[in-house]
C-alpha cells in the first residue's frame, strides 16, 4: 500500500469559531453553494448534515477525471478538528484559533490517499500538484466565506 500526502496550511482573517462552524455544517457551508471550489459537484448530504456521524456524496473533478465517493465525518476534537474518511481519501481538517482572542484562525487541510501497484505511482506523482492548488483554492473561499457570516457559532 502506497501512501500519497498532501497538505496546505494557512492563517485565514476570520474567527476560528466562525471558520470551524463553516467546516463542520455540510448542510449549509461546506458544499459547491458555500465555499467549496467549483471541482466539487454534484453534493449530498446522506445523514446527519453538522459534525460527527455526517454521511455526504459527492463528485470531485480533478485533472479532468471524475470520480464519485461518498464520506463520513467525525469529530476526534469538536471545534477543532474534523475528519472525512471515504476510501481511499481521509481530510482532516484542523482549525486552532490565532491572534487576539481567536479572532484569525490557523488552517490547515492533511489528505492521505492509499493505493496500490501503478495507481499509487500515478498518484503520488500527480495529486499533490492536482490537489495542494486546489486546497489554496479552497482555503481562500473559506476565508471569504467566513468573513461574510460572522454570526455563526460552533
Amino acid at each position: 500500500m502506497t501512501q500519497t500526502h498532501v497538505s496546505a496550511e494557512r492563517v485565514l482573517d476570520a474567527p476560528a469559531q466562525v471558520v470551524y462552524h463553516c467546516i463542520a455544517d455540510y448542510r449549509e457551508h461546506h458544499r459547491p453553494e458555500g465555499f467549496l471550489p467549483p471541482a466539487f459537484t454534484d453534493f449530498e448530504v446522506q445523514q446527519g448534515g453538522v459534525g460527527a456521524g455526517t454521511v455526504i456524496r459527492f463528485a470531485s473533478t480533478l485533472g479532468g477525471r471524475k470520480q464519485i465517493m461518498t464520506a463520513s465525518i467525525e469529530e476526534p476534537h469538536p471545534g477543532r478538528v474534523l475528519v472525512e474518511t471515504g476510501h481511499p481519501v481521509r481530510t482532516t481538517f484542523t482549525v486552532e484559533p490565532e491572534g487576539h482572542e481567536g479572532q484569525r484562525a490557523r488552517v490547515r487541510f492533511d489528505t492521505v490517499i492509499d493505493a496500490r501497484g501503478l495507481t499509487g505511482l500515478v498518484t503520488r506523482l500527480f495529486a499533490p500538484r492536482m490537489l495542494r492548488p486546489l486546497y489554496e483554492d479552497e482555503l481562500s473561499r473559506l476565508e471569504r466565506y467566513a468573513q461574510q457570516h460572522p454570526r455563526l457559532t460552533a
